[in-house]
């Protein structure tokens, strides 16, 4: 009897353990997705900045706008666009798109440098907002839908773009200055 329970409680625990690993996993949003969300939420940043009058307050936003977009082009450029170029052959909108990810850098690297109240400040702020919308507009109406009718993985490419952009994010993260 001894042995039945025992087999009966092996037999249930292996029914368990199979159909935990049949069952759906957890999945994160797929590869667009994740870029979209991306996009939406520097999107804002730029209409909380216009909003602002206090330095302190622009430069901490100026500051998360600039590591929100230091972070998405480099998991694009090391994980997206890769095979995006590769499966949809469209070699051109790439190539558009790392040129304008270079423009962006050289405003960012401006405005990290710089701080509210300096002459042009607010000026590049604005003006890395509005390549950055065309940027996203370009993406999200030619570059995505391409990609979305190949057959990349986009869920397992989703899973790559986020465990980066975690690690760049812990590893871009300036802790603040204690006062």
């Amino acid at each position: 009897m001894a042995t039945t329970a025992k087999t009966k409680a092996r037999k249930t625990s292996t029914r368990a353990a199979t159909k935990a690993a049949a069952a759906p996993r957890t999945a994160g949003p797929d590869a667009i997705s994740l870029l979209i969300a991306d996009h939406r939420e520097v999107d804002d940043y730029f209409d909380q900045y216009e909003t602002l009058t206090d330095d302190a307050a622009k430069k901490a936003l100026a500051d998360k706008i600039c590591l929100a977009l230091k972070v998405h082009a480099q998991i694009e450029e090391e994980f997206f666009y890769p095979p995006a170029r590769e499966e949809t052959g469209d070699g051109d909108l790439i190539d558009e798109a790392i040129v304008e990810h270079m423009g962006a850098k050289t405003l960012i690297a401006q405005i990290e440098a710089g701080a509210p109240g300096q002459p042009l400040y607010d000026a590049k702020v604005k003006v890395l907002g509005e390549q950055v919308r065309h940027h996203v507009k370009e993406e999200e109406e030619e570059l995505f839908p391409e990609v979305r009718q190949t057959k990349i993985d986009l869920d397992a490419l989703g899973a790559r773009l986020a465990a980066r952009k975690a690690e760049l994010m812990a590893l871009l993260a300036v802790p603040p200055v204690l006062a």
